[in-house]
């Protein structure tokens, strides 16, 4: 299937033998294209915007690295084709980072709903977070966040032509009140996720 029909089939997945023969050159596309798609949102928080083809090559490298064969693979379409942007929005992993376990579980007890608390803000124009609904975020039982969120920004028209227009600023805010920080989305990022992502 063609990558502009914005989903990820079996018939797009490379049999692990062919794929060796490009893997190298993957990588480095992708290696170009997290200078894009990769920020960092305050000391502990990092955004990688995906694309079709973040998300593809993250379906390969499970199948070579697990070598699951067909029944793997609809367990790793299930969970990573959810991700691909359907034209109207934007995907997010957003990731909280320390390398201490115990700083890191301490700090995510202190930040629990934060996926309620995700924007993106572009011509007076705010996009809330919407979690990917796989799993809770936040743990119930003790408001504990995960270290690691999916999730998505619908654009309505008017906020698409907002981030196409490349006028003012375009944020990725992040206002929990444990957590209050913001970073600009540069001009040559806005760029490629318009193109790639709406």
């Amino acid at each position: 299937m063609p990558r502009n029909a914005r989903t990820i089939t079996a018939d797009d997945i490379l049999p692990l033998d062919r794929y060796e023969l490009i893997r190298n050159d993957k990588k480095q596309e992708a290696l170009l294209r997290k200078k894009l798609t990769r920020m960092g949102v305050g000391p502990h928080a990092t955004a990688l915007f995906e694309t079709w083809d973040s998300m593809w090559l993250q379906v390969q490298e499970m199948l070579r690295i697990e070598k699951g064969g067909s029944d793997q693979l609809v367990d790793e379409l299930s969970a990573y084709d959810p991700m691909v942007p359907k034209g109207r929005e934007l995907t997010c992993t957003l990731l909280f980072e320390i390398e201490d376990p115990v700083r890191r579980d301490a700090f995510l007890r202190t930040i629990g709903g934060v996926e309620d608390h995700i924007s993106i803000q572009v011509g007076g124009q705010v996009i809330k977070a919407r979690a990917e609904g796989d799993v809770e975020r936040t743990r119930e039982s003790d408001g504990k966040a995960s270290a690691v969120h999916f999730l998505h920004f619908d654009f309505n028209d008017a906020a698409i032509a907002a981030w196409r227009s490349g006028e003012g600023n375009a944020m990725l805010v992040i206002d929990h009140s444990n957590y209050g920080h913001a970073a600009i989305i540069s001009a040559d990022s806005r760029e490629y996720l318009g193109r790639e992502c709406f």
